[in-house]
């Protein structure tokens, strides 16, 4: 059944247009089938030219209002310039050519009047938008349409606009599609959506909903069409949560119950000693986890909360019951500077507590535990230490990085993972640390990145959901505000504000992306070096190393990225600084030289630290009021919020300085214009959403694939995914292994293999 849909192109067509058709990453004939188009042009009406932006690989619908052919001014050849229209506004096409013989062909047919469809990407040459060597198809002509039915199709139905690249124009790809379509039998496509499923949401077969995807004969058509691969895309995917959920299910755990009341426990303790009340919120989330423990059955749950709402105290109440139960705790943090973070605020929070006793001697030295980090860059006599506390059990919550992760690293009785930040880790590597237990631990996942619902139904759909969005009482306010990168009058005014906080007892954070600036001279061509992904700890969200600027903002106009290591020797010379300690923190450095770094910034010794992102979760400096972030339109939203919650932690205000080039009307100055209006991490997730693809929200970048999801966008389609929600858990129900339900088996399989599934795997 499956066999045409898995023919390779290079069956099905000529090798010149598999070969293009490859560079798309098309490579059978159920690849091609899923390449949708990207938008439908209406015959009667020309695309919107003012709304064309430079760096765009586009395809238009337009006019032809003028062709001129000329000798080239300074070199032999000959230049076509034609001017095309959508009614109002005007696109230049270019053409070069040995001489105007050349070109003969392309003036015989784009004359005045001529409509047609012109792809490329938009330059710009001194300033006016142009398109350069674009390939066209004209209306009416028979060069690419081999019937008078397809000259039919073309001229009076809607025209699919399909992603596309050199050498493969959309309309050659909306002509390989009606080869394939000609041919296709409704068996020929298998159908992932149950047929009771599908009559219940009055849904054609899929056969019949790609042909009305491809080849539409009106808008509507297409329409429904996309509303029936976005239900199938949803109901695939929910259909593999619900399978996780069900084979949780069926897991056994240790239960872990709390301590009857009244009677002595660490946990209990733990609440006399806390010199803060806790939020309802936090009181909540831990009733709630707090009976998920003492079921036999692995918790499953996602905590998210607001930058400073207090997840780290209900992580700790989790683990203190564990530990209260015989059981040992282990918390798994990306970074060694924030598993050393942890343990100090663990440490912080016991007090005494955390001074001694041992789980699993005949009688316990009060309700106390021990707290032991383990790190990669332990040396041998402190690892030894750390290792021999886990297997004893003598250490209750052990605290580390991905040296958690070691074969020999071994625990008495694991019963509660914690991990912090969990879109940093992978599958194998949640994996490999769950399996240290004698059964399935409970798993609590935490993230300070606000979720919108529908992105934890669908990134998150086999968890259970908590959300903290309270800040504890006492935390006053952050002011964010953007600085103009090239004004010097508001640059000197940025570090006089800097020295205003340290002279008042203050901290403040300078924050760059890269570690090392540009090298004046590589030593053989006399050039500048560029950024290379070893100068970054993190990259930023919308940073391609290998050319740092985003798409289109053109990378040879735009300054190089600041470094850590540049601006920190430029703020020991700042007048405004004169007299402040400096320190420097990025994840190339020792580990005792960033303990130290950390510790002189937290005692006020060095009161200024520049840092790359390494600071952007878990770091708690409540002295820290200020910080001022470089190159901040290079960042996205949800990094831009993390960073900015490591001030203003404590009674005094915040303030968070972006400073950037970006310009106005640019998607990089409306993520900025967002962060100085709004510090609520909910509003600015929902935003995030909207500025950024779909593959980006669905953790392709972690992967680096594609996102599986082309039609189906999470915000806007909430309503659908709760209809496939419900729809997929009751075909699983009926089959948890999908055994009557092959046809969904094998989508699953295909569309979620190993490597795209690391999405789905953030349990």
């Amino acid at each position: 059944m499956t066999d045409r849909v898995d023919e390779r192109l290079e069956r099905a067509f000529d090798k010149r247009t598999a070969t293009a058709l490859g560079k798309l990453g098309l490579k059978t004939v159920g690849d091609l089938l899923g390449h949708y188009p990207r938008r439908y042009a209406d015959p009667g009406a020309l695309s919107d030219i003012a709304a064309l932006e430079v760096g765009e690989h586009v395809t238009i619908l337009a006019r032809v209002e003028q062709a001129t052919v000329r000798p080239m001014r300074n070199r032999n050849g000959a230049l076509m310039e034609v001017v095309v229209t959508d009614g109002t506004s005007r696109l230049s096409l270019t053409f070069f050519g040995k001489h105007r013989g050349s070109l003969y062909n392309h003036e015989k047919r784009l004359v005045p009047g001529a409509k047609g469809l012109f792809t490329g990407t938009v330059g710009l040459y001194r300033g006016t938008r142009q398109l350069t060597h674009p390939d066209f198809t004209l209306m009416g002509e028979e060069s690419d349409l081999d019937s008078d039915e397809a000259l039919l199709e073309h001229a009076t139905k809607p025209i699919p606009i399909y992603p596309a690249a050199a050498g493969i124009p959309s309309w050659k790809i909306q002509g390989a599609l009606r080869v394939v379509l000609d041919t296709l039998a409704d068996a020929d496509v298998p159908d992932p959506v149950p047929d009771e499923v599908r009559e219940r949401q009055g849904l054609p077969v899929r056969a019949a909903a790609l042909r009305s995807l491809h080849r539409p004969a009106t808008l509507e058509e297409a329409y429904r069409a996309r509303h029936r691969m976005r239900f199938e895309e949803a109901f695939v995917l929910q259909a593999a949560l619900a399978q996780r959920r069900a084979r949780t299910a069926a897991e056994d755990a240790t239960a872990r119950p709390p301590l009857p009341a009244g009677q002595p426990g660490i946990l209990a303790d733990f609440d006399a000693s806390l010199p803060f009340t806790l939020t309802d919120g936090q009181r909540q989330v831990g009733d709630e986890v707090a009976a998920e423990l003492a079921r036999p059955r692995p918790m499953h749950r996602l905590l998210q909360g607001e930058v400073g709402s207090g997840k780290t105290v209900v992580a700790l109440r989790a683990m203190l019951q564990v530990v209260d139960a015989g059981g040992q705790a282990a918390l798994l943090a990306p970074t060694e500077v924030l598993a050393a973070q942890h343990a100090r605020t663990l440490r912080a929070l016991l007090g005494p507590l955390a001074d001694g006793g041992t789980l699993f001697g005949a009688e316990r030295t009060g309700a106390s535990t021990r707290v032991a980090l383990l790190t990669g860059s332990l040396g041998a006599k402190a690892r030894k230490e750390a290792l021999l506390q886990a297997a004893s059990g003598e250490a209750g919550i052990v605290v580390g990085t991905h040296a958690l992760l070691s074969e020999h690293v071994q625990f008495a009785d694991l019963g509660l993972v914690v991990v912090d930040e969990q879109h940093r880790f992978g599958v194998e590597q949640r994996d490999a640390l769950r399996a240290k237990g004698r059964v399935s631990p409970h798993l609590l996942v935490m993230t300070a990145t606000p979720i919108p619902r529908t992105v934890a139904m669908t990134v998150f759909g086999d968890l259970e959901t908590s959300s903290l969005t309270e800040v504890p009482a006492g935390r006053a306010g952050i002011t964010t505000v953007a600085v103009p990168a090239g004004n010097v009058r508001w640059t000197d005014r940025t570090w006089a504000r800097v020295r205003e906080e340290v002279d008042a007892g203050r901290r403040a954070y300078v924050v760059c992306a890269r570690i090392h600036p540009d090298d004046e001279n590589d030593g053989k061509s006399g050039q500048k070096t560029k950024a290379s992904a070893k100068d970054f700890d993190d990259l930023p969200e919308f940073l391609d190393p290998a050319d740092p600027a985003e798409p289109g903002a053109g990378a040879a106009d735009r300054p190089p990225l600041r470094a850590v290591l540049e601006v920190v020797e430029e703020l020991r010379t700042r007048p405004e600084l004169a007299g402040v300690e400096v320190g420097v923190l990025h994840g190339q450095m020792p580990s005792d030289q960033k303990d130290a770094a950390m510790a002189a910034f937290a005692s006020g010794a060095a009161p200024v630290l520049v840092s790359t992102t390494v600071v952007e979760v878990g770091v708690d400096v409540p002295e820290a009021t200020a910080m001022v972030i470089f190159d901040a339109d290079r960042f996205g939203i949800s990094q831009l919020h993390q960073l900015r919650g490591r001030v203003g932690r404590g009674s005094d205000p915040g303030l968070c300085l972006l400073v950037s080039d970006a310009e106005q009307g640019t998607p990089a100055y409306a993520r900025l214009e967002a962060m100085t209006q709004t510090t609520d991490g909910f509003k600015l997730a929902n935003l995030d959403l909207e500025l950024r693809s779909e593959g980006d929200v669905l953790g392709a970048a972690q992967s680096g694939r594609a996102s599986s999801l082309r039609l189906l966008r999470v915000v806007k389609d909430a309503g659908l995914i709760e209809e496939a929600r419900t729809a997929a858990a009751d075909v699983v129900a009926a089959s948890p292994d999908l055994t009557e339900f092959p046809q969904l088996a094998d989508a699953i399989r295909a569309q979620l293999d190993e490597d795209q599934e690391e999405f789905l795997e953030r349990t």
